[in-house]
């Protein structure tokens, strides 16, 4: 807006000056996401949003305060500055197959025999303990400890059985 104003009072008709006053407003139209930098809708009222999302606001606040966290003391929930220590627990197995060249003689235990909770091994004493470790043997015949090796438990039967027959025969 433009106004041309006479500068001195109603005598001074001769001389002229020019005055201008002008006005701007500025509104905000538009604006992108300061995360990803996609539109976001303003509707002209209020502080204009700066993110699309209150997840791409949260992710820009966490970058924002990462670094003055971790410059933080660690009693204070800052980062140490010490390496990362790592505990490593290592467990080898190792398995042994023993493939029998005669299957008359099986090979001694290294060490004494042991029964499952840790007791020695002991052979029944006299006939009553032998039948029922025996009917023992027969009904863990599927037990999946004694299975894989069913074949060898059942030569060694065959051949106890042998003996014992051999033995009432020549009497």
């Amino acid at each position: 807006m433009t106004k041309v104003a006479p500068e001195g009072g109603p005598d001074d008709l001769g001389r002229s000056s020019v005055s201008e006053t002008s006005t701007a407003r500025e509104q905000l139209v538009g604006r992108t996401c300061a995360w990803c930098g996609e539109p976001v809708a303003y509707s002209g009222r209020g502080r204009p949003p700066r993110y699309c999302s209150p997840v791409h606001r949260r992710r820009a606040w966490e970058l924002r305060t990462a670094q003055d966290r971790a410059e933080c003391p660690v009693s204070d929930g800052g980062q140490s500055r010490e390496p990362v220590r790592e505990v490593v627990q290592r467990t080898e197995t190792v398995v042994r197959t023993v493939v029998l060249q005669d299957p008359d003689r099986i090979p001694l235990a290294p060490r004494a025999a042991q029964r499952l909770n840790g007791e020695p091994y002991t052979l029944p004493e006299d006939a009553v303990e032998w039948i029922e470790a025996l009917a023992a043997l027969r009904r863990a015949a599927t037990d999946p400890k004694i299975y894989p090796f069913r074949e060898h438990v059942a030569l060694a039967c065959e051949k106890a059985a042998q003996a014992l027959r051999g033995e009432f025969s020549s009497r």
